[in-house]
């Protein structure tokens, strides 16, 4: 291949290629920057793209030794591939790849052929051979211009990068050999112990009888687990009248043969009360200490209004670690998860999973070890059925180019002002997050505000965390806005204390005006000394997002055979040209900061013309089905009729609408799903439910409600308001708050019904829901939008760390 000018005679500088071969089929599919940018996930930088100077059949002349000597005079060498500039003056001609860009000219593309890339070169093998191409061209440069006087900066700069890159290889070795050997000792510690099948028995209790049992301990044992399952509630009885119970009694006796006769001693007493209505099927566990090797006996007697008999399952088993010590070590592995996560050392998904994979190694070494059925049962099916259902629902949106016309109607309604425009935007998203599920309100609202920021030369990063932390503040307002509230509704005994449906929206609504009204200020102030806007122009932003998005293609690409090997080498190819003109354009920019936009008229008309809807049939059978399942949620809400969970509404709308549009490439559909966070989700229920038995959550409450009766009796009432919050808003930003918010309901009930303490439980109860949806704000994987939102944003190029959004 040639690149020439375009009155046709060569270009001087200019790498020359010619191919033995026949070029590809022309059959082969080009590649135009003007056609819409694949989305990508992915970390958030790629690899730097490789050099086209190492690959066979190029010669390099003095023109482009020169030319490579005067670029690095204005910048730096890692500068040179990570910049892009526009030159109008080249054509390619070659039928593999199309024009670059239709509008701004056309550009010079290095084209690698298929029969120079064999189908067992890797990945890092062409990194290497690229980078040894750099540094040729970079020697080639010294060389032409040892006239310089940057020449010994130079050949410094040099020695320094080389040595970095081996500081970093060998942390890179370190990392994964750590990683690697921890989790070789998880796998281990986890096969050497069996899974701890529990063996129900079938009990039958009356006033009349009663149920004993004695068991012989364990030697290394210093704790009992009992199970019971049946027609059992969590809360306590109720101010109404006398309740249905069961009592548990725990006893240790002497050993015989012992020398020191004493008396049985009841250690522990049990008390569950049984559901009225006798439908319910609800298992519940508690653990005792064991003090010593001494046999230990188990009586059960039910406490009933009528002389009638309740059938009851029982399950025990014994476990090798005290309270304590399961507490320390759920708080290590939490610990480790959050080292990882915020160091960014592995991918938050892997580190969920590596965390959960320690999590089951301490179950399985105290003596729970959970079957796999167990493990898969944790997993909230309803919320990822949520994520998927809806996530296909927005890839099939995107295709209508109504998030393109949404974003030029926010910019038309703002008028050019840029914070106009972002308040429009995060009051908009708390109102609707405060009558949909968050991750609905993120995943419509994420594609929308990325394509706005995209059009105003905005930093999208900055935009889409004030925009997350506004869809959780909205949601704590009505009772079906968060899970925690909608648990906290739920529990019939708070139904009878008057904590209904009305009367929670109430007064959390309050509650959450004057937390916006405080807000908005609060978030301007924190970006008062930001710079929203790119420093560069937009073109040459877009460019270089073009430039990462390609990369990620590439990367996605496995080179499993030889036409996805070629169409990977013209993706690298493309990349590495995008980078040379973006570092010719770079040299002749002068850079200016942007200012807020004050012929947004002129743009508005611009912008309607280029964004335009693409496709209106599909864009209203979209319509059509995203309204319905928008109000089959109402329904499920406020009509106890409608049998249809979150998950199943909208699994059923995206079945809908795919029918309804269609689709006959389903793989393009399932590209854009973010399988990460999915899993992401999957491995952090596991890690929650695995920290819930590990007796963190527990641990938790009970230090809380110790906290609280230490405060004097009449300042009792505010200080546990104060202590509820803050403990729920830690807890919950950096455990998942659904758990939390189940073990604490509990907690605080039988706090209010203690006659020590006698405080009333709704204000309570409202504390640990504002605790509980408010401090999902605190981490990235503090609230399920969170992460949802920055899988999309990192799909589409922009992804944001944990430290950015902390």
């Amino acid at each position: 291949m040639r690149l020439e000018n375009r009155e046709g005679r060569p270009t001087s500088g200019v790498l020359e290629m010619e191919l033995p071969r026949a070029s590809a089929p022309s059959g082969l599919m080009g590649l135009d920057s003007s056609d819409r940018r694949p989305q990508q996930g992915g970390s958030k930088a790629g690899s730097r793209g490789p050099d086209p100077s190492g690959a066979a059949g190029r010669t390099v002349d003095q023109d482009f030794g020169s030319f490579l000597t005067e670029e690095r005079s204005h910048c730096h060498f890692p500068q040179l591939f990570s910049s892009r500039s526009k030159d109008p003056c080249f054509t390619e001609n070659t039928p593999l790849l199309g024009n670059f860009s239709q509008e701004k000219g056309s550009r010079c593309v290095p084209v690698y052929h298929p029969e120079f890339i064999t189908a067992d070169e890797s990945w890092e093998n062409c990194s290497a051979e690229w980078e040894g191409g750099a540094l040729l061209s970079t020697e080639l440069a010294v060389s032409s211009g040892s006239a310089s006087p940057e020449k010994g900066e130079l050949l410094d700069s040099t020695h320094l990068r080389c040595h970095l890159s081996k500081l970093r290889c060998c942390v890179q070795w370190l990392k994964v050999s750590g990683l690697f050997v921890f989790v070789v000792l998880c796998s281990i510690l986890f096969s050497l112990y069996p899974d701890q099948a529990k063996f129900w028995q079938l009990l039958a209790v009356s006033p009349l009888e009663s149920y004993s049992v004695n068991l012989s301990s364990h030697a290394d044992s210093t704790l009992l687990q009992v199970d019971l399952a049946g027609a059992l509630v969590a809360s306590g009885p109720s101010r109404l009248g006398k309740e249905e119970h069961v009592a548990v009694e725990v006893t240790q006796a002497n050993a015989p043969g012992s020398r020191r006769r004493r008396p049985q001693q009841v250690t522990h007493n049990w008390t569950i009360f049984l559901n009225p209505s006798r439908s319910e099927h609800t298992v519940m566990s508690r653990t005792f200490e064991v003090l010593s090797r001494e046999p230990v006996s188990i009586s059960i007697r039910a406490s009933l209004q009528q002389t009638q008999v309740v059938p009851l399952l029982m399950a025990h088993q014994y476990l090798r670690a005290s309270v304590e010590a399961q507490v320390t070590i759920a708080a290590v592995i939490l610990a480790g998860v959050y080292v990882l996560i915020i160091f960014e050392i592995v991918h938050r998904t892997l580190a969920a999973m590596l965390g959960s994979l320690a999590a089951l190694a301490a179950l399985a070494v105290i003596g729970d070890r959970p079957t796999l059925t167990q493990v898969v049962e944790w997993i909230d099916f309803e919320t990822l059925a949520l994520l998927f259902g809806m996530m296909i629902l927005v890839a099939i949106f995107s295709e209508t180019g109504f998030f393109d016309y949404c974003a030029v109607k926010a910019y038309q309604l703002s008028r050019g002002r840029v914070w106009a425009m972002i308040i429009m935007l995060c009051l908009f998203a708390a109102v609707l997050s405060a009558f949909l599920d968050n991750v609905t309100t993120a995943l419509l609202f994420t594609p929308v505000t990325i394509r706005l920021c995209e059009v105003l030369n905005l930093d999208p990063r900055q935009v889409l965390i004030a925009e997350v932390i506004f869809t959780n503040i909205g949601g704590a307002a009505t009772a079906i806005g968060d899970p925690p509230n909608v648990i906290i509704v739920s529990n019939q005994e708070l139904r009878k204390m008057g904590l209904d449906f009305a009367s929670f929206t109430a007064h959390m609504f309050a509650g959450i005006c004057f937390v916006l009204l405080f807000s908005f200020p609060l978030l301007r102030l924190l970006y008062w000394n930001r710079k929203l806007y790119n420093k560069e122009p937009s073109e040459i932003v877009e460019l270089k997002h073009e430039i990462h998005v390609w990369r990620l293609t590439a990367q996605r690409i496995s080179p499993a055979s030889r036409e996805e090997t070629a169409v990977r080498g013209l993706l690298l190819g493309k990349v590495l040209a995008l980078e040379r003109l973006l570092a010719r354009r770079l040299h002749s920019f002068h850079r200016q900061i942007s200012q807020e936009d004050k012929n947004w008229e002129t743009n508005i008309q611009e912008l309607q013309k280029k964004h335009r809807i693409s496709d209106r049939t599909l864009l209203a059978k979209c319509l059509t089905v995203l309204g319905l399942v928008i109000f089959m949620f109402f329904l499920n809400s406020f009509v106890p009729g409608v049998h249809l969970d979150l998950g199943w509404i909208a699994i059923l709308g995206a079945i809908w609408l795919l029918i309804l549009a269609d689709i006959h490439d389903f793989e393009i559909i399932l590209h854009r799903v973010e399988w990460a966070t999915l899993l992401f989700f999957a491995a952090l229920f596991i890690l929650m439910e695995a920290l819930a038995h590990l007796h963190l959550i527990e641990y938790v409450g009970e230090q809380t409600a110790l906290l609280i009766k230490m405060v004097p009796e009449d300042q009792r009432l505010a200080a546990a308001i104060i202590v509820v919050v803050w403990v729920s808003a830690i807890a919950s930003s950096l455990i998942d708050n659904i758990p939390f918010t189940a073990t604490m309901i509990p907690v605080l009930l039988n706090l209010s019904r203690d006659p020590e303490i006698s405080l009333p439980a709704p204000p309570l109860m409202y504390a640990l829901a504002l605790g509980a949806c408010l401090g999902g704000n605190g981490t990235l994987i503090g609230a399920s939008a969170n992460v949802v939102c920055a899988g999309i944003a990192e799909q589409h190029g922009y992804g944001f760390s944990f430290m950015e959004f902390f």
